[in-house]
């Protein structure tokens, strides 16, 4: 980067853009602004970037739960059904018939494949249970995070106001 391009970067820094917003003003790659700002001892706020990854975290954690429902629900209704009556039926014979019948319970190879899933469920139930004990120690540091953010923007929009009044 020329002198005059890297002046150009400290005002665009100083101005509060972000790294990958210089880059693209200055049509150069975001690596290259990392390079000029560090040479030129600048440090980008990453608090923005934190907060949304933090928020991100949490959704997939959110999205984790949900599916971890769908599956207990899923289980739960198989268990349910283990030894109810159970329709085996076929499609065959040179004209294609259907034929069906009703037994007064599941196969054994069907009950062991639900308690198969059930077990499974379990497993993966308890390790999201595991997993999620820290969910609302991020919720609320991402809160804390934005919380954070907003007070500086209101700051710095403050002192802009009384500099402008000044």
């Amino acid at each position: 980067m020329n002198s005059e391009t890297q002046e150009r970067a400290k005002a665009l820094f100083d101005q509060g853009m972000s790294r990958n917003a210089i880059a693209r003003e200055l049509d150069l790659d975001p690596a290259t602004i990392t390079r000029w700002a560090k040479r030129a001892g600048v440090e980008f706020d990453r608090s923005e970037t934190e907060a949304a990854t933090k928020a991100h975290t949490i959704d997939l954690a959110a999205g984790r739960l949900r599916l971890a429902e769908k599956m207990l629900a899923a289980s739960e209704a198989m268990l349910d059904d283990i030894d109810g009556e159970y329709l085996v039926y076929n499609f065959g014979g040179k004209d294609n018939d259907y034929n069906e019948h009703l037994l007064e319970s599941a196969p054994v190879e069907v009950k062991r494949n639900i308690i198969t899933t059930a077990g499974i469920t379990f497993d993966k139930l308890t390790r999201i249970v595991e997993k999620s004990d820290s969910g609302l120690d991020e919720a609320v540091g991402v809160i804390d995070t934005l919380a954070a953010g907003f007070t500086a923007v209101a700051d710095r929009l403050r002192a802009e106001t009384s500099t402008d009044e000044a």
